[in-house]
């Protein structure tokens, strides 16, 4: 691990009021060498720069502790079970992973390449109950081993939040919760969203507004808490919900 690595690190952790141990930088360190190496011949990330890659990938990961206690009580509960829905290059399921090493975390994506680097990853840096999962979320939405068994849904995918709801909510029980990262202004398309989020399950939202340290990108945590099952025919087939989105 570089200097120039922990002189972005800290501070942003110090931020976050986040405390990890030099172990847990280490494999921050390691994470973000590969995500590097393995970007030479595919297209992981356009932020590559190691400053960047701290501040925005692995602080604005972090971030979802900004959205309150609760949600970071939840993260540090043995077992939680949680899945990043369009994990990518595995942001920010494998950063929760490595903060947060007692979640059981699923990392979910249609594409079957970005999950075989992950697994690369899982295995070289030794992390424990986590693994990768290939499909459509809309197929997953309706499979009985996964709907509404997480306590957390993440997503950074970049998706209206109705539509996104319609991915994520089927998938997280009752009393849980699905967070959204998004940037920039967002109330117009969480408007748009509340019937999607009432019909879904979905209940109370809330909102937690930021700047990324060091920088002036600001961005959001919404929360939304499920308050009870999603309706069967939800999410509905392959295609269906970016093509005909609740509204």
């Amino acid at each position: 691990m570089t200097e120039s690595f922990l002189k972005e690190l800290d501070p942003g952790l110090c931020s976050l009021q986040l405390e990890l141990s030099n172990e847990q930088k280490e494999l921050l360190y390691g994470y973000y060498r590969m995500v590097i190496e393995k970007n030479k011949v595919m297209n992981l990330t356009a932020i590559t720069e190691e400053a960047d890659f701290v501040k925005k990938h692995i602080i604005d990961s972090l971030a979802i502790i900004k959205a309150g206690s609760d949600i970071k009580n939840k993260l540090s509960t043995q077992g939680i079970k949680l899945i990043d829905v369009g994990t990518g290059a595995g942001m920010p399921g494998i950063i929760l992973k490595i903060a947060f090493p007692g979640a059981d975390i699923i990392l979910f994506d249609s594409l079957k390449k970005r999950l075989t680097f992950l697994d690369e990853v899982i295995e070289k840096l030794g992390l424990k109950s986590v693994r990768t999962l290939h499909g459509r979320a809309e197929d997953i939405g309706q499979d009985s081993k996964y709907r509404e068994k997480f306590d957390i849904a993440v997503s950074r995918a970049v998706a209206q939040m109705n539509v996104l709801s319609e991915y994520v909510l089927p998938l997280v029980k009752s009393g849980g919760v699905f967070a959204a990262y998004k940037s920039g202004d967002y109330e117009d398309e969480l408007n748009n969203a509340k019937k999607a989020v009432k019909l879904l399950g979905g209940g109370k939202t809330e909102c937690a507004d930021f700047e990324l340290p060091g920088t002036d990108m600001k961005r959001s945590i919404i929360l939304i808490n499920k308050e009870k099952a999603s309706p069967a025919k939800y999410p509905r087939k392959a295609g269906t919900p970016s093509r005909e989105p609740i509204i």
